[in-house]
């Protein structure tokens, strides 16, 4: 049965599960305007998720084919992976900033092989030991891997513009640090409560009322640029409370007032982390190791193998903050790289 929610106003939400994973869903809100309903991301692209969101259509008064356009907060499967689904069966357009699309068009041109190949560098350079490298030279010679076909958005999501909604005002803000081209949208207008604030904020993963999303690395493997995806995600944290919404819409947990407080608890959770990270540094760290003795939601041993490559990506994410910052520095002429605090 699917969980629906009427959030007033002309907006809903739908619970779309995502298979074998602990966030449990996906929250699909759905807009009605003029021409029918658009929906804000559409979840994981799996059976029992299309039939939930399906299912949700249908108790929100709508039904697939009605769909007149899906906006995407940014390109992840729980995200994104069913916008294809609902293309086809309703003739929607997609619309994804041109960053994330970037990555999705990058990814279906991406073979497997090379892909490996990427990883494998990444994580020797990263200092990870062999034994956690050599199941991504086995996999290699693969010639297909699952989420390598993400559905290609037809229109760009432009920073500061408002979305071709029609009867709606909904202004896209670019929020960088998830990924490179996550977005929230500002529907500006009356909170249908009289809430104070100025209108509501679908948040996708960028402001969640009680976990961090995770920021690591989303890097071309033809481009040299160093990347700040930290700094990025605090300077686009700041951004959004100022914007003061009258109700935060995030994809995943539950509805949430009071951006601006939920703003500064994760700026001091992320200062927090940054200085306990350079604590760590009094003797050259890799990546890898760091990512070791960082605190996580469970001991570095019970975190599962494909978990461990996402820490190792955020924990690189920390270091280059710091870097930056001018609280460590690589050292210099270190292989596999390593990082001491200054």
């Amino acid at each position: 049965m699917a969980q629906v929610y009427d959030h007033g106003g002309g907006v809903r939400s739908i619970q779309v599960p995502i298979p074998d994973n602990p966030l449990g869903h996906t929250l699909v809100y759905v807009v009605d305007t003029d021409r029918g309903p658009v929906l804000v991301d559409t979840g994981w692209d799996d059976p029992a998720s299309w039939g939930t969101l399906a299912e949700g259509l249908t108790a929100c008064g709508t039904a697939v084919g009605e769909v007149h356009g899906v906006v995407i907060t940014h390109h992840h499967p729980d995200h994104h992976g069913l916008s294809g689904r609902v293309r086809e069966a309703s003739g929607a357009w997609i619309a994804m900033h041109a960053a994330d699309t970037a990555i999705v068009r990058r990814t279906r041109d991406t073979r497997p092989g090379r892909w490996f190949a990427y990883m494998t560098a990444k994580l020797i350079a990263a200092g990870a030991p062999e034994e956690h490298v050599a199941p991504l030279r086995d996999a290699a010679p693969r010639t297909t891997l699952p989420g390598f076909s993400p559905a290609l958005p037809d229109r760009e999501i432009v920073p500061g513009e408002l979305l071709g909604l029609p009867g709606r005002w909904l202004r896209a803000i670019w929020t960088p640090g998830h990924t490179p081209g996550h977005v929230c949208l500002h529907l500006e207008e009356e909170h249908p409560a009289q809430l104070p604030g100025h209108g509501r904020l679908f948040s996708g993963d960028h402001l969640l009322p009680e976990i961090t999303p995770h920021i690591g690395l989303y890097e071309d493997p033809d481009d040299t640029t160093v990347t700040d995806p930290l700094g990025d995600y605090l300077d686009s944290l700041e951004r959004v409370g100022r914007l003061t919404p009258a109700e935060v819409l995030p994809a995943h947990q539950h509805v949430f007032a009071d951006a601006p407080a939920r703003v500064r608890e994760l700026l001091a959770h992320h200062e927090e982390r940054l200085t306990g990270l350079r604590s760590l540094l009094v003797e050259p760290l890799t990546p890898w190791q760091v990512a070791e003795r960082m605190e996580w939601n469970r001991p570095w041993a019970q975190i599962p193998y494909g978990s461990r490559n996402i820490a190792v990506s955020e924990a690189e994410a920390h270091l280059r903050r710091l870097v930056k910052l001018g609280r460590a520095e690589a050292v210099a002429g270190s292989d596999p790289v390593t990082y001491v605090a200054v």
